[in-house]
C-alpha cells in the first residue's frame, strides 16, 4: 500500500478582476473620452450675465433631485484631485462632512458660494476673507511673536462685495449656534445679529479714528470674553515641542499618526527656507535663530475644507540650539480661492494661490507672522506660515447664551478692521470705510435682509447635507465623473 500522502487536485488559477476600461475594451463599449473639468469660467459667465440681466437662474434655485445631482458634481469637482489620486484624507474629509453639520458648512464653501455667483455687485468691494464662521477667528503670532486675536484663515481670500463675507459669517454663527451650542433658531437669529452689529461697530471705529493699521486685539486690551482664549494658549515653547513634536533627542520629528518624517529632504527645504527668508526679509539671528532646517516631517490629518491637501512641517534651529526654542514652519498645498469666477466683475487681483493668501494675510492683519508667504514645491504653490504654541480657537461648545453674542460681536469687530485695511495696503484706491457704511443704511433693513439670507441658506444646507450623506452611503465620492461620447 502507498504511503504517498495524497494531494488536492490543483485547481485552476483564478483569472485576474479586468478593469472597467478592460471590460470596455472587450465589451466594445465605448471608453470616456475626457475628465471632470472645472467650471470656474462656465461660473463666471453666470457671475457677469448676473450683474448684466435683470434676473439670472441660480443654483440655489434648483430642487429635489436636479439640486441633489448639482451638490454631487459640485462636491466631487471641488475635490477631484485628492479622489483621483485616492488620497487618504478625501475619505477621511468625506466622513467628517458626513457627520457634523457645521463641518459639512465648513469644508463646502464651494457649493456655498456657487448659490450666490454675481450677488451685490453694487456693493463697496474689500479684500474678503471668503470663509467666514465662528472657527475662523483665533490667538496666532504677530510679527514680534506675541499673541493677537483676528480672522486667521485666508486661504479663500479675493476681492469681491464686503456683503459676502458677511453672508457667509451670519450663517456660519447660526450653524455653529445650532451644532456646537444646542440653542434654539430664535437665539441663533440673534448671535448673528450681535456678528453684524459688531462689524457695524468697528467700522464706525475705522471710519472715525482710522486707526486700523496698528490696532491689535491683544491679551491687555481685547474684549472680556477673548481674554481666556489667551489663557489658554499661555504655554512655553519648550513644553509644546517636546509634548507635541520632537523625538526625546530633540533633533527631529518624532514619527507617529500625525507626522511622517522625511529627512531625507532638509536639503530641499532649506532652499525654500532661504527663499522665504529673502522673500519676507526674515534676517538670522534674534528668535528667528540661524534659519537651519533641523527636520521635515508630513503633515497628516489636518483642517477641514483642507484635509487631504499635502502639508510640510519645517523644525528650525532656535537661537539657543538646545531645541527649548526651535521654530516650526508649515508649508500647506494652496488651491484655488472658493470665490474664483463667482464675484461680480472688479478691478482687482490679489494673485495666484500661495501669493494671493499671502497678499491677504499680510492686508487683513496688523504687524501678521512674518512666514507667511508662498513656495513651490514639486512646480505646486504651497503658502507659508509659523506654528506657535499660542495658536488657539474658541471652544464653542463650552459658550455660554450671553457668551455667543460677545464672542460674535467680537469676530465681527476683528472682520470690520480686517475689511478696513483693504484701502491702506490692499488695492482699493478710496476711503472704504464710510463707503461701507452708507452701503449699510439704512441699518435695520440691512442688518434685517443678510439674517433672511443666512436662514434660507441654512435651510438650503441643511438639505444638501442629507444629500450628501446619502449620496456618500451609495459611493458618490469614490470616483470623479468621466464624460462619454
Amino acid at each position: 500500500m502507498s504511503t504517498t500522502p495524497k494531494t488536492k487536485p490543483q485547481e485552476p488559477a483564478k483569472a485576474r478582476k479586468k478593469t472597467s476600461s478592460e471590460e470596455a475594451a472587450t465589451s466594445g463599449a465605448a471608453e470616456p473620452v475626457g475628465e471632470m473639468r472645472h467650471r470656474t469660467e462656465a461660473y463666471a459667465r453666470l457671475a457677469r450675465r448676473a450683474d448684466a440681466e435683470a434676473a439670472v437662474f441660480r443654483p440655489r434655485d434648483l430642487t429635489g433631485q436636479a439640486r441633489r445631482l448639482h451638490v454631487r458634481s459640485t462636491i466631487i469637482e471641488d475635490h477631484m484631485v485628492r479622489i483621483d489620486q485616492k488620497a487618504a484624507g478625501a475619505d477621511e474629509k468625506f466622513r467628517v462632512l458626513s457627520t457634523s453639520f457645521f463641518s459639512f458648512f465648513r469644508g463646502t464653501s464651494l457649493l456655498f458660494h456657487r448659490d450666490m455667483a454675481g450677488e451685490d455687485a453694487r456693493m463697496p468691494t474689500v479684500l474678503c476673507l471668503g470663509d467666514v464662521h465662528p472657527g475662523n477667528f483665533g490667538i496666532m503670532p504677530n510679527a514680534d511673536n506675541v499673541p493677537i486675536f483676528g480672522v486667521n484663515d485666508f486661504d479663500d481670500v479675493i476681492y469681491g462685495p464686503f456683503v459676502w463675507d458677511l453672508k457667509r459669517g451670519a450663517a456660519g454663527f447660526m450653524i455653529a449656534a445650532e451644532v456646537e451650542g444646542g440653542l434654539s433658531r430664535k437665539k441663533q437669529r440673534k448671535i448673528a445679529r450681535h456678528f453684524l452689529k459688531g462689524y457695524r461697530s468697528g467700522m464706525a471705529f475705522f471710519a472715525e479714528h482710522n486707526t486700523e493699521l496698528h490696532v491689535e486685539m491683544r491679551e491687555d486690551n481685547c474684549p472680556e470674553i477673548i481674554r481666556p482664549l489667551f489663557g489658554k494658549a499661555a504655554r512655553s515653547r519648550e513644553h509644546w515641542l517636546g509634548k507635541r513634536y520632537l523625538e526625546e533627542t530633540g533633533r527631529g520629528f518624532r514619527a507617529n499618526a500625525e507626522l511622517t518624517p522625511v529627512s531625507s529632504r532638509i536639503n530641499e527645504f532649506q532652499k525654500l527656507v532661504k527663499a522665504l527668508a529673502g522673500q519676507n526679509g526674515i534676517e538670522a539671528g534674534g528668535r528667528h535663530g540661524p534659519l537651519k532646517v533641523k527636520d521635515v516631517a508630513m503633515r497628516h490629518g489636518q483642517g477641514t475644507a483642507s484635509l487631504g491637501l499635502p502639508r510640510y512641517y519645517v523644525l528650525l534651529e532656535g537661537p539657543s540650539g538646545d531645541a527649548r526654542d526651535d521654530i516650526i514652519i508649515e508649508f500647506k498645498k494652496a488651491r484655488r480661492s472658493a470665490l474664483e469666477g463667482l464675484v461680480p466683475a472688479h478691478d482687482f487681483d490679489a494673485g495666484d494661490q500661495g501669493d494671493r493668501i499671502a497678499h491677504g494675510q499680510s492686508v487683513h492683519l496688523a504687524q501678521g507672522d512674518v512666514f507667511y508667504g508662498n513656495v513651490e514645491i514639486e512646480g505646486e504653490s504651497f503658502m507659508s506660515r509659523e506654528r506657535a504654541p499660542f495658536r488657539n480657537d474658541a471652544d464653542l461648545d463650552d459658550l455660554s447664551k450671553k457668551a455667543w453674542k460677545r464672542y460674535a460681536y467680537a469676530c465681527g469687530r476683528a472682520l470690520a478692521q480686517a475689511h478696513a485695511r483693504s484701502d491702506d495696503l490692499g488695492q482699493l484706491d478710496y476711503d472704504i470705510e464710510p463707503a461701507i457704511l452708507q452701503a449699510m443704511e439704512p441699518a435695520k433693513l440691512f442688518i434685517d435682509d443678510i439674517l433672511c439670507f443666512a436662514e434660507e441658506a441654512v435651510e438650503r444646507l441643511r438639505r444638501d447635507h442629507e444629500m450628501f450623506r446619502r449620496d456618500l452611503a451609495l459611493g458618490a465620492f469614490e470616483v470623479t465623473e468621466k464624460r462619454y461620447r
